[in-house]
C-alpha cells in the first residue's frame, strides 16, 4: 500500500509481548490495525498504520483485510464503515467519544438550515454520520479553504462544528456569508494565546506549528504581525501538514498548538528537531481511552463493532465523496 503525505507506515516491530499478541491475533483475524496521531505512542507503535481520521478511513476502504481495528474516536471509526461498508469495523473502546463531534446534532444542523434555506452545508469531517448525512459537502483542516472557495460567491455558507477552524476559513477567504457555528475541541481551544505568546518569548527563533482548531491561531498571526515572530515561523497546519513540514523544516526548534500524542510521530519524522507542546496538558481523554489492553480485547472477541444505518451512511459517503471530488486532500483533521 502506498505511503502518502498523512500516513505513516509503521513497519512490523515488536518490542513487548503483548505488541506480539496483537500482530498474531490481527493475521488471524484478517484485521489491519489504525492508530490516529493523537493516540498513545505505545498504540501507535504496534498499529499497521498511523496518520489522522481521513486518511486512516482511506486506508481502510483501500485494505485487502475484512476487519479495521479503528484506534481513535467514535466519529473516526464511522467514518471508516462509511467509506468501507461491507468491512467489519471495530473501535477498542466504544465509549470514546469526541467533544467537537457532540457540539452539533442532526436535529440542530436541520434547524438551522430551515433558518437558512438554500445554504451550503460545510461540515468539518469531525463530525457524526447523522450530521454527515445532513451535509451538502464535508472537509478537512487541510482544504477547508478550497472547499468553501468551490462555492459560489454569492451562496450562503453554513460551516460546522468547530468555530476556530470556521474563522481561520473566513478570516482567509474574506467571505461575507459564512456562517459559523459555535463548537470546539475542548482541547485544541484550551491552548490559548498567552500561552503560546510566553512560549514563542522564550524561544523567538522556534517555529510555530498552529492547528486550526486552537484558540490561539489568531494570537499566532497577531505575534507574525507585531514582528516578534517572523511571519515565514508561523505555521497553521493540519496534523497531515505538520508531519510533511517536521521533515522538511531546518528548524532546530518547533513549538507545537495540537494535541500531544502528535509530537510522538512529529519526534519520528524529524529526530533532530527539538519538538514542544505549546500546553503539555492538551491531552484528549477520549482518544487515551484506547489501551493496549482494550486493543487486544477488540481482537480477541470482535468488539465494540460501529455499525452505521445504511441510508445515513449513504447519504454521509456522498458528502465526503463530493469532498474528494473538489481536491485531494493533502491531509485530514
Amino acid at each position: 500500500m502506498p505511503t502518502t503525505g498523512t500516513i505513516v507506515m509503521v513497519p512490523p516491530r515488536v518490542d513487548t509481548g503483548w505488541a506480539e499478541e496483537v500482530r498474531r491475533l490481527a493475521r488471524a483475524r484478517n484485521a489491519v490495525v489504525l492508530a490516529h496521531n493523537y493516540q498513545l505512542p505505545e498504540i501507535q507503535d504496534v498499529a499497521h498504520h498511523t496518520g489522522d481520521s481521513l486518511a486512516l478511513s482511506r486506508v481502510a476502504a483501500d485494505a485487502e483485510e475484512s476487519t479495521i481495528v479503528f484506534c481513535g474516536v467514535h466519529f473516526m471509526a464511522e467514518t471508516a464503515k462509511i467509506l468501507s461498508p461491507d468491512k467489519t469495523v471495530l473501535i477498542p473502546d466504544a465509549a470514546a467519544g469526541c467533544s467537537l463531534a457532540d457540539s452539533i446534532n442532526a436535529d440542530q444542523l436541520r434547524e438551522w438550515k430551515r433558518q437558512h434555506p438554500g445554504a451550503v452545508v460545510v461540515s468539518y469531517v469531525n463530525t457524526t454520520a447523522e450530521v454527515k448525512a445532513e451535509t451538502d459537502i464535508c472537509c478537512t483542516s487541510s482544504n477547508a479553504v478550497e472547499v468553501v472557495e468551490s462555492i459560489p460567491a454569492d451562496r450562503e455558507v453554513l460551516f460546522l462544528p468547530d468555530q476556530f477552524l470556521g474563522a481561520h476559513v473566513r478570516r482567509v477567504t474574506g467571505r461575507a456569508n459564512l456562517r459559523v457555528w459555535a463548537g470546539e475541541c475542548h482541547v485544541h481551544a484550551g491552548i490559548n494565546g498567552r500561552e503560546l505568546t510566553a512560549r514563542a518569548a522564550e524561544d523567538p527563533e522556534a517555529e510555530l506549528y498552529i492547528h486550526p482548531e486552537c484558540g490561539c491561531a489568531t494570537s499566532a498571526l497577531y505575534l507574525a504581525g507585531t514582528g516578534a515572530v517572523d511571519w515565514d515561523r508561523v505555521k497553521i497546519l493540519s496534523t497531515g501538514g505538520m508531519l510533511a513540514a517536521a521533515r522538511s523544516t531546518s528548524a532546530r526548534s518547533v513549538l507545537v498548538a495540537t494535541e500531544i500524542g502528535m509530537l510522538h510521530q512529529l519526534r519520528r519524522a524529524a529526530p533532530d528537531v527539538d519538538f514542544r507542546a505549546v500546553n503539555d496538558q492538551a491531552s484528549c481523554r477520549y482518544m487515551k481511552m484506547i489501551t493496549p489492553e482494550k486493543l487486544l480485547r477488540a481482537l480477541r472477541e470482535g468488539r465494540d463493532e460501529v455499525r452505521v444505518d445504511p441510508v445515513t451512511a449513504r447519504r454521509a459517503r456522498a458528502a465526503v465523496q463530493r469532498m474528494i471530488a473538489i481536491g485531494r486532500p493533502g491531509g485530514g483533521e
